[in-house]
């Protein structure tokens, strides 16, 4: 079984590439993350006619997840099971123009009082944010998460960040199974080890690699999982 994740950061803006890469790899399962649709806007029919059952969870803003499966669609959970996110203005909404439009900037360029790609704005919890979903395909329960930047360390999105993959933990810990087949794959938002960057030098004081994100990485793999990457890609100067 092949499983594939990809940070497509639009679908919209990506589907015909998606599409070429599909039918080129043919993977079992896709996972998708920065999905930038709501679910009604979610492409189903292009997934159809090319043989996969689309399950999209979004809200039309700067995050939203996707998993796109050959192999069947089982026992769907969104939001770690906690209820519905909050919806976006419509389509057509200027106001939704102008978030999709300043999500495109990096954390670097955002001007003062945006976010950047990928995060909400000051008072807006990730909680509340289309970030995860999960299915049984093929006997295998997968999981598309992407994780919140946090911004920078010591800020309300940095601890945000970390209240994030402690509700992603505590999901684990109550609903699953090490022992069973699982598969969770997207965008952490965080380099593991000092190994998973080009130079540690240039990341000093910044998120990604702090210790307390570290920390929350170490815990899923102390829960029972595995960096499947590493697995693979021991060797230094590989990155995922």
């Amino acid at each position: 079984m092949r499983i594939a994740t990809w940070n497509v950061n639009s679908l919209k803006a990506r589907m015909e590439r998606v599409e070429e890469w599909l039918a080129q790899k043919t993977p079992d399962v896709l996972l998708m993350q920065e999905t930038k649709l709501a679910d009604e806007a979610a492409p189903a029919m292009p997934f159809s006619m090319a043989g996969y059952d689309l399950l999209h969870h979004g809200e039309g803003r700067w995050n939203g997840v996707a998993i796109a499966s050959r192999v069947g669609v089982e026992g769907v959970v969104t939001n770690f099971g906690d209820g519905p996110v909050r919806r976006s203005p419509g389509a057509d909404s200027i106001a939704e123009a102008l978030e999709a439009e300043a999500s495109e900037a990096s954390a670097d360029e955002a001007p003062a009082g945006e976010a950047p790609a990928g995060e909400a704005p000051a008072g807006e919890a990730p909680a509340g944010e289309a970030r995860m979903v999960s299915a049984v395909c093929g006997g295998v329960r997968v999981v598309s998460i992407y994780a919140p930047n946090g911004r920078a360390v010591d800020t309300p999105f940095y601890r945000a960040k970390l209240a994030w993959f402690e509700r992603l933990a505590r999901w684990l810990r109550e609903t699953q199974d090490p022992a069973q087949p699982l598969v969770i794959g997207g965008d952490f938002n965080v380099a593991p080890e000092d190994a998973d960057v080009y130079d540690m030098a240039d990341f000093a004081g910044a998120t990604h690699v702090s210790g307390p994100e570290r920390a929350a990485m170490a815990a899923l793999r102390d829960w029972g999982l595995v960096d499947a990457y590493r697995l693979h890609h021991p060797e230094p100067g590989k990155f995922s």
